[in-house]
């Protein structure tokens, strides 16, 4: 796993991409890059846009359609866009509400070629299939632990007055499947959404960020 500040990314992209237009135009290879970030602004200003981009909301019809994104999460490298928010002292809550402010936006790239990361991923769309087989589904792939595992307790950054330690927002993506079925009561009524994380302590992270480069070594 790489970790990129977002500016640091636009002035000096990693292979597979190339910026244009100031910074408001990112072109990647879509054979080897498999991207999964909407449209965003710039905290100085401007707007940045990822040519072959998915977004964060990916909607598959039938078998063809999730095959096809399947092997693109197996074959290629995944990135998405994060944000690390301002938190509270008095906060124990790890998630990161909307109205928080954002205090840095990165770019989040795993390797789905990976035999670990490729298992896990396969795993986890299996057990999602088995489990609701014939239905419509929803399947959330979270970056979030993975990202909080690689922090430790050092990693802040600045916020109104003094160096906090954010929380994270925008972690995951996520696949939904429409069946074809027409009395899909499971779907309808919210029973059918399964979700499993990414990185569970396992995975091998080379981390680029403020700087800085952080290896984490999971069991």
């Amino acid at each position: 796993m790489e970790v990129i500040e977002v500016e640091q990314f636009l002035r000096n992209p990693p292979p597979g991409f190339t910026v244009e237009a100031g910074y408001g135009f990112v072109k990647s290879d879509p054979e080897n890059c498999c991207v999964f970030i909407d449209d965003f602004e710039l905290s100085r200003g401007g707007k940045v846009v990822f040519q072959h981009s998915q977004g964060k909301k990916i909607t598959v019809r039938n078998l063809g359609d999730y095959t096809r994104f399947r092997k693109n999460l197996t074959s290629k490298k995944i990135y998405i866009l994060v944000s690390a928010c301002e938190s509270t002292p008095s906060s124990t809550d790890n998630k990161a509400p909307k109205n928080r402010r954002v205090l840095q936006q990165y770019v989040v790239s795993i390797d789905g070629r990976n035999p670990l990361i490729k298992w896990e991923i396969e795993r986890g769309l299996d057990r999602t299939i088995s489990s609701v087989a014939g239905e419509s589904y929803r399947v959330d792939i979270d970056l979030c632990d993975a990202l909080r595992g690689w922090e430790g307790e050092s990693f802040c950054l600045l916020g109104n007055r003094e160096k906090v330690t954010p929380v994270w927002k925008d972690t995951c993506f996520t696949l939904k499947y429409y069946s074809d079925a027409l009395f899909d009561f499971p779907h309808w009524l919210g029973f059918s959404k399964r979700h499993f994380k990414e990185g569970d302590g396992w995975a091998i992270a080379r981390v680029s960020t403020l700087g800085r480069r952080k290896e984490m070594v999971g069991p």
